[in-house]
């Protein structure tokens, strides 16, 4: 289809202007020509090419696209509003998405030379892998994940655009039906996707990584090969590390960008939350060899890992939303001011179920101080005194639980509002579970603060395990009182968010 002219009316849409011209579809700025009544927001329309030196992929994107946008929901995606009739005008009307695309980074530090900085770049990381998660947990794997194809709201949130190559668990993958096996933006391809496997969600982990890779250093990892030899290289080889090419990276983010681009996914990061939390929490990243590394991996392992890949075929993995439910972010809020230690017993105890039965569960220690206990002119209780103090006191909680198969990390909040904190902090970081007492805040003050845990309960954007401690403290020190399974109430609440 030709380019559309400003004013074009299109089964009631108004043609403003052409923002995009690529080379599988046209998208344009729209808005209602015969009604009265707006959606709310902007609208985009997007027009596939379909002249006959266009290929059949194009036809296929439309319709997986099309299906995918009706049933796609949440901040992380465009809003769907209409489409044409493939065998007359086809077309998808949209959310336009205000913001600017990835690929501006990109752009602005290939045309000035200076690297974005290490804490910008783990921001925009950490806002694709969340929005990469949400569409994980709605059984779709996006599989073309790369700049141009994300925005990133004023708000510093981002939003996947095109998902004409994506993968969803109940509906037919037309596109394995008709294509090729690679399926996808030869830079970005996981090495799975190169043998023909759709549905990991660990792809979209992969492509990520690439994209961390590319801001930090101003290279692609692989390159951009266009033949199935070239692809399927990186099923052993691993890319140069960062600080051989840009020796300001930092071994943390080293070590982030490294363990995204490992050529078998169960190396990966086991689901897009838990990039997104190392992201965002650097200081919690535990740097081990691919964080130091300066040199190329030995060709030696390199070989190793070809006789593997000789003829291997990947197995298809789990529907996406049982593979990251399989490994939650548990959050558990424990308190630090007028608490039983019978409520920390029962917290514990809670957490060390929550964790047995999620092998792959990453666990994170969180306590709520107010402003007013860090401000202080006494010397011996600066801020920094008060925050060491209650993370040592998170990790001591900690000690009784068993970590050898699990992540753990402890942070310490400071807000006047525990509950507004705690959601959002669950919210921010891709919390699955978050465990609290129902008198986090102590036994004294329950009556004045029992709105706390409801609250939380309310608006978390997570499940919600709240624990009510009824083991009286005197009989702790006796174990041979002792049930097996602790003495605590729990309810499971599930909030609507």
């Amino acid at each position: 289809m030709k380019l559309l002219q400003p004013g074009t009316d299109i089964d009631g849409f108004e043609i403003v202007e052409c923002v995009h011209a690529g080379g599988m579809a046209h998208v344009y700025r729209v808005r209602y020509s015969r009604s009265a009544h707006e959606p709310g927001f902007p609208m985009a329309m997007k027009v596939p090419r379909m002249t006959s030196g266009d290929g059949a992929e194009n036809i296929i994107g439309f319709e997986v696209e099309h299906q995918l946008l009706q049933v796609l929901t949440g901040p992380h995606v465009p809003r769907f509003v209409a489409a044409g009739d493939l065998a007359r005008v086809p077309y998808l009307v949209m959310e336009y998405i205000e913001g600017k695309p990835l690929q501006d980074w990109v752009d602005r530090a290939s045309d000035t030379g200076v690297r974005p900085q290490a804490q910008e770049i783990a921001r925009l990381g950490a806002a694709v892998a969340l929005a990469a998660h949400s569409l994980h947990q709605q059984d779709a794997v996006h599989l073309d994940l790369k700049p141009g194809n994300v925005m990133i709201r004023p708000d510093g949130s981002a939003v996947l655009l095109d998902f004409g190559l994506s993968w969803h668990a109940h509906y037919p993958d037309l596109l394995a039906d008709e294509m090729r096996l690679a399926v996808g933006s030869p830079p970005w391809i996981a090495p799975e996707q190169v043998v023909g496997v759709r549905g990991d969600p660990r792809s979209d982990v992969f492509a990520i990584g690439v994209m961390l890779y590319e801001l930090a250093t101003g290279k692609l990892p692989f390159g951009n090969p266009q033949t199935r030899g070239g692809l399927r290289q990186r099923l052993w080889m691993d890319p140069a590390p960062p600080r051989a090419l840009e020796p300001a990276t930092p071994p943390w983010l080293q070590q982030v960008i490294l363990r995204c681009l490992e050529p078998e996914a169960d190396e990966r990061y086991a689901s897009a939350a838990h990039l997104a939390f190392d992201l965002a929490h650097p200081e919690q990243v535990q740097v081990g060899s691919r964080g130091e590394r300066t040199k190329r991996t030995p060709w030696r392992v390199h070989f190793k890992r070809w006789l593997r890949a000789a003829g291997l075929h990947y197995h298809p993995s789990p529907l996406p939303s049982v593979q990251v439910e399989q490994v939650p972010i548990v959050v558990v809020a424990v308190p630090w001011k007028d608490v039983s230690d019978a409520t920390l017993y029962s917290l514990r105890q809670a957490a060390a179920r929550s964790l047995g039965i999620r092998p792959g569960a990453r666990l994170a220690c969180v306590t709520v101080v107010s402003p007013a206990d860090t401000d202080t002119t006494d010397d011996r209780f600066s801020e920094v005194q008060v925050r060491r103090v209650q993370l040592e006191r998170l990790r001591q909680w900690a000690q009784g639980l068993d970590l050898e198969k699990h992540r753990a990390s402890f942070h310490v909040l400071e807000s006047r509002d525990p509950a507004e904190a705690l959601v959002e902090y669950a919210r921010a970081n891709g919390a699955t579970l978050m465990i609290l007492g129902a008198a986090t805040h102590g036994l004294k003050m329950q009556r004045l603060v029992a709105t706390v845990p409801v609250r939380v309960a309310m608006y978390a954007p997570c499940s919600v395990l709240l624990v009510k401690q009824s083991l009286p403290f005197e009989r702790l020190g006796d174990r041979a009182a002792l049930p097996e399974a602790p003495e605590a109430t729990m309810g499971h609440v599930v909030s609507p968010l």
